[in-house]
């Protein structure tokens, strides 16, 4: 039932991994935007400081700035006893946090596939085993893991990171049939090629190797896309917030594309 004050997520913890920028800042200020608290999680404290002040002005929530890497298990375990310590125990999880690598596959490393693999795959496995027994014991729980249409199909030059999003949806879709009937759900979003720093170094990358123009390189990534542009990070977010509402409880185990209709 929807909270009297309008926000329907008031009294919710909100922890987001990659919170600081890009589409993790987006999603923080929109569960921030619908009541909750919201934790943001990242290496860098700065941008991570400046992210959790502005939604605090912005939104009148409690908010907590969490530095670790995320490629250590014992550090997102201090990450979110800091977090819960500050804001009480997470409700919704969103698992943000990702890197993209590309190569071929026999130019890919055997160190830049695990990597991707940690970061990408793993932190969400070890955010999500550290929230899920509270959430079940609550009868509440929102985890949104955040993939990627390379999650729902093949990419070349990309293999450690479409094969990290294809085994996060693996992820999302066997925990919430594991937990459908103790009032966690458990889905993906999947955008398309989004206005981040990530696709902003894609285009640097093949103007470096192409020698073509920043527009052409854009127009490259974005031809996939029937609508023809980039996704905004706050179309993800948007997404992720109704995920997260009391009413989606029957959304469980879905893997919903935001890419202007580029999987049709």
């Amino acid at each position: 039932m929807q909270n009297p004050s309008g926000k329907p997520l008031q009294g919710r913890h909100g922890f987001v991994t990659g919170g600081g920028r890009g589409i993790g800042k987006a999603i923080a200020s929109e569960l921030a935007r619908l009541g909750a608290d919201v934790s943001v999680l990242g290496r860098d404290a700065s941008v991570l400081g400046t992210t959790a002040r502005e939604i605090e002005s912005a939104h009148g929530v409690k908010t907590a700035a969490i530095v670790a890497d995320l490629t250590r298990a014992e550090e997102i375990a201090s990450a979110i006893s800091s977090a819960i310590e500050q804001l009480g125990t997470v409700s919704i999880l969103v698992n943000n946090a990702g890197i993209a690598y590309s190569a071929p596959f026999l130019k890919t490393g055997l160190d830049k596939w695990n990597e991707v693999l940690a970061i990408d795959l793993t932190s969400a496995f070890l955010c999500t085993q550290q929230v899920l027994k509270p959430m079940i014991s609550a009868g509440f729980g929102r985890i949104v893991n955040v993939s990627s249409t390379s999650g729902l199909t093949g990419c070349a030059y990309v293999t450690a990171y479409c094969a990290a999003k294809h085994g996060l949806i693996g992820l999302t879709r066997a925990l919430a049939m594991e937990v459908a009937k103790t009032g966690v759900t458990v889905n993906a979003v999947c955008p398309g090629f989004t206005d981040t720093d990530i696709v902003t170094r894609s285009v640097d990358n093949i103007v470096a190797k192409t020698g073509r123009t920043a527009e052409q390189a854009l127009a490259q990534l974005v031809v996939h896309n029937p609508q023809g542009r980039l996704i905004q990070p706050e179309e993800v977010a948007e997404a992720v917030g109704w995920l997260c509402l009391p009413g989606s409880r029957s959304i469980t185990g879905q893997s919903i594309a935001v890419a202007g209709g580029e999987l049709m």
